[in-house]
């Protein structure tokens, strides 16, 4: 497939790092000395930036994986880089050897997300937390949100089919998964607290991937007062939960709970802090694997007749629709998940993830020098040959067994992998339910360009158009 990059888009991104990171000179002749990954490193500073988004990113990664093997060199958005493609060397950076790792984002970043949230730290603030976030959203905690979130999904397909027009797919999805992702942290809020959130919310993340300038009418600028507006929100219904002096169990109720070792409980703005980061972590992602999913089953028939299938059976035993989803159903869906599995696969939409070493590392014999970032390429694993035959054949019995250990990563791996990767899959298996026994739809438009934004997106966000059907075909 072919790739498109605006170019607006990167010249902001590229200079919020170059803003962010100047690399700093390699001190002691020992480091001079010592045998770098091969590679290229291009242009100074800029290096091979240019080129790899005038290629396109995958492009370029697999020529550079097929000159240089696993592990090369090169230099992104000014820092110098070691690129990791195989599953060992993943699991190197991001389990065995993650202390020598440490998550990287630009400072304008993590200012706007909030500097307490999670994915920024490591250590026992990280892990104490990151347990609690995933306690949130495990499937035990999950059981009690399947009526809520079917309900959810029920009426985006009715709202998108009443529309009787062209909807940018990528867009509604982003909507739904923000619905789900309120409904997990605050559980039931009013109509009001919803639209206000979603309202500033939307600000900050138009301007999160903006040039950092304060001046007023810049995206950042707005972004910035649109971030204080919305940990004024949740301060609010902080402030109403702890009024009702009620125990839930949705995360907000978790973090007002939480007490580390020492007795201590987190502080408001790391609270809000903490519910801004689950939020980014969550909506985007989900979006964009949801908008791939329904690409794949359009273009896929026989797939799609095969989910159906599975579907109408459920559906069947739920007198036709009039009894909500269960639990249990949902675990009871062995294609369908095997076709998000590979929906996953294939789009892959964490392409890769950054990491910095906090110290000189060896690995399979070269240096990676302290300061550099490192790479662990999850799309070039996952559509590596080796380890998935035919890999851009949208094929689900690939996962009729376990793949090879550290080959499949759609979230991620070890201590920062995604915490709500059970959530995003339940959300994907209600809403194919009620799409496939419910619903057709046909995808306008270009079918084989990408947009980053910054995930890989069909172009324009997939535009498509909705019918609620009559009876099941």
């Amino acid at each position: 497939m072919e790739a498109a990059f605006p170019m607006i888009y990167f010249l902001l991104f590229l200079s919020t790092l170059l803003l962010y990171h100047v690399p700093k000179k390699q001190k002691g002749k020992d480091i001079q000395k010592a045998k770098l990954p091969p590679g290229t490193m291009g242009w100074p500073y800029i290096g091979e930036t240019l080129r790899m988004y005038s290629e396109d990113p995958n492009v370029f990664f697999a020529n550079k994986q097929k000159r240089y093997g696993d592990i090369f060199k090169t230099r992104i958005l000014g820092c110098p880089c070691v690129m990791v493609a195989s599953p060992e060397g993943a699991r190197f950076v991001l389990v065995t050897n993650a202390h020598l790792f440490k998550p990287t984002y630009p400072k304008s970043k993590e200012r706007m997300i909030g500097p307490s949230a999670l994915f920024f730290h490591q250590g026992n603030y990280h892990s104490r937390l990151r347990k609690m976030v995933q306690n949130s959203l495990s499937p035990e905690a999950l059981r009690n949100l399947v009526q809520h979130i079917e309900a959810l999904a029920i009426c985006s397909l009715e709202s998108w089919a009443t529309k009787e027009q062209v909807i940018n797919t990528f867009h509604e999805m982003k909507k739904l998964s923000f619905e789900v992702g309120i409904l997990a942290i605050f559980g039931q809020l009013d109509t009001k607290r919803k639209e206000e959130l979603m309202e500033n919310y939307c600000i900050v993340n138009k301007g999160y991937n903006s040039f950092p300038t304060n001046l007023p009418g810049t995206a950042y600028y707005k972004a910035t007062k649109a971030r204080r507006k919305l940990y004024e929100i949740i301060s609010e219904i902080i402030c109403e939960r702890k009024e009702k002096k009620t125990v839930e169990k949705d995360l907000l109720g978790r973090l007002l709970n939480f007490k580390d070792e020492k007795g201590h409980t987190l502080m408001e703005d790391q609270i809000a802090d903490n519910i801004i980061g689950v939020l980014f972590a969550a909506q985007d992602t989900t979006a964009t694997a949801l908008t791939w999913i329904l690409k794949y089953l359009h273009d896929e028939h026989k797939i799609l007749q095969a989910v159906k299938v599975e579907q109408i059976a459920i559906y069947e035993c739920n007198e036709e629709g009039k009894k909500p989803l269960t639990w249990i159903q949902t675990r009871n869906m062995p294609f369908t998940h095997r076709v998000i599995l590979e929906s996953l696969r294939m789009s892959s939409i964490i392409s890769f993830t950054f990491r910095e070493a906090v110290t000189d590392v060896f690995y399979d014999g070269y240096l990676i020098p302290k300061g550099w970032k490192v790479m662990p390429l999850f799309r070039n694993i996952h559509h590596n040959p080796d380890f998935f035959a035919d890999p851009w054949d949208f094929d689900p019995s690939r996962f009729d067994a376990a793949p090879k250990p550290n080959t499949y990563m759609p979230f991620g791996n070890g201590a920062h992998a995604c915490p709500g990767n059970e959530l995003a899959k339940l959300l994907m298996l209600i809403l194919i339910h009620h799409l496939v026994t419910n619903y057709r739809w046909e995808v306008i438009g270009s079918q084989g360009v990408i947009q980053y934004s910054p995930f890989p997106v069909p172009q324009h966000g997939l535009p498509a158009r909705f019918w609620k059907e009559n009876k099941i075909n």
